[in-house]
């Protein structure tokens, strides 16, 4: 794969600013470089614009070089960065499955990017041909969830490689939800696969939502072109700092990933057994997706009694569905008595 073909033409022309700790990342006894305050130390000094610190410990658990790791404000900003380094406005596509994270496609609006969509198959696996057919001489990204969100759905690691290895364009997989898959991370694959971004983020197993810190792993080439884009500063000196005290507890972490995939069972058998509840989809993610006698009923009774779950109602192939997280023990149980009273 050319990358450059892929690339808008403007962003390959692109002189990116030069921040001033771009051009000097050492240490000092002086500061007067970037017309900081002098006061209020350590808050006065921009952030590391490039999070080294952070990039170092992922670099060790995720067993992916420096250099292969981007970090965001979030996810959103690295799904923002596909659209203003590889598409056109009013000129190129991209080819998404259906239904799936709502975000790719607000994102593709924001950017005037035509947003292609293939429906999943019956059982909310993806159709890989068809988003292959879908693409034409146009088409700049295609778009992978997988932990699938709101399906729950995992792909076969060997399908989403063959496919990573057929497509003509960017491929970017989503793993938000892979801490809770019994699916392997993709990011095993990136010296195979040239033209492929894995984006991960501290959000869901690492429970750290509201620092926004997003990741994508990708090859060297595709990571320069993301940090050339991107603001300056984009991930603040709070959360740099929250990550690197977080990104320790990894045993932590790893114990609470396994209390929720206990809960999901638990959650799971409590569902199957609620006459409101008609159907449970399988899950690899940290939310069960049902479909319930009445969405929008079960929905606002919840709410009533002060529970919120999410109604996708009203999303394609999830007509009828609730998507429920799985939450504490005492969280679940507490929803449980809620949806069997209901029925009643």
């Amino acid at each position: 794969m050319e990358l450059e073909k892929l690339v808008r033409p403007n962003i390959l022309k692109l002189e990116p600013y030069s921040c001033a700790r771009n051009e000097f990342s050492g240490t000092a006894s002086v500061w007067l470089d970037a017309n900081e305050s002098p006061f209020n130390g350590p808050y006065n000094r921009y952030p590391d614009p490039l999070q080294m610190q952070v990039k170092q410990q992922l670099s060790a658990i995720k067993g992916v070089p420096v250099e292969s790791i981007f970090l965001g404000n979030g996810s959103d900003e690295c799904i923002d960065l596909m659209y203003r380094i590889f598409c056109t406005p009013g000129i190129d596509n991209v080819v998404a499955m259906s239904p799936s994270y709502g975000m790719y496609q607000v994102c593709a609006d924001v950017n005037d990017v035509e947003y292609r969509t293939v429906p999943l198959n019956d059982d909310f696996s993806v159709n890989f041909d068809a988003m292959l057919e879908a693409a034409d001489e146009h088409t700049k990204v295609m778009w992978i969830c997988s932990p699938n969100n709101p399906t729950g759905t995992a792909a076969d690691a060997a399908d989403l490689l063959n496919f990573g290895k057929r497509a003509k364009c960017i491929v970017v997989i989503d793993e938000a939800y892979i801490d809770f898959s019994s699916k392997p991370t993709m990011l095993t694959h990136l010296a195979e696969l040239p033209n492929v971004v894995v984006m991960q983020t501290l959000s869901k197993a690492w429970g750290s939502a509201g620092v926004r810190l997003g990741m994508a792993f990708a090859q060297p080439a595709i990571i320069a072109l993301m940090n050339n884009v991107k603001y300056p500063y984009n991930v603040n000196m709070l959360t740099q700092q929250y990550a690197i005290e977080r990104l320790a507890s990894r045993d932590e972490v790893a114990q609470q990933v396994e209390t929720l995939l206990n809960e999901r069972e638990w959650l799971i058998k409590a569902l199957s057994q609620a006459e409101a509840v008609k159907h449970i989809y399988p899950t690899d993610a940290n939310f069960v997706l049902v479909r319930v006698d009445d969405a929008d009923a079960l929905y606002k009774a919840l709410l009533g009694q002060g529970t919120v779950v999410r109604n996708r109602n009203r999303v394609s192939m999830c007509q009828g569905c609730l998507r429920i997280t799985v939450g504490t023990h005492q969280e679940n149980v507490t929803l449980m008595n809620q949806i069997n009273e209901y029925a009643r």
